[in-house]
């Protein structure tokens, strides 16, 4: 038999993505933390995108602006609100959260519908 063959990484490289992410954290306190998320387009314009991480120990995000939040299990899922999704060509927007538990810095995936 000949060996089984593996499809290309269908993930594009890395500066010509459709879109990246970029977090940090503005704000910490005991018990909680405020953090930002900049999505930033890539060669072409985005319509529409959500950004993926995984939740540390502990972790809960208890409020968000300027996207919406879905969570599946320790994964957070951002959406574009109704009026950021449109991203010009190597633009940007934000979105930010309020959560709890102690601020670390998460590997974020963005992906466009």
């Amino acid at each position: 038999d000949p060996p089984p063959t593996t499809a290309p990484p269908t993930t594009p490289p890395p500066g010509g993505g459709a879109c990246t992410a970029t977090y940090r954290t503005t704000n910490s306190w005991s018990g909680g933390f405020q953090a930002e998320v900049t999505v930033t387009a890539g060669a072409a314009a985005l319509n529409g995108w959500s950004v993926r991480w995984n939740l540390a120990g502990g972790q809960s995000i208890s409020q968000v602006w300027s996207g919406t939040l879905s969570t599946s299990g320790s994964t957070a899922t951002v959406s574009n609100a109704a009026y950021n999704g449109s991203v010009p060509a190597s633009g940007s927007t934000t979105f930010g959260f309020i959560a709890n538990g102690s601020p670390t810095t998460p590997s974020l995936t963005c992906t466009t519908p």
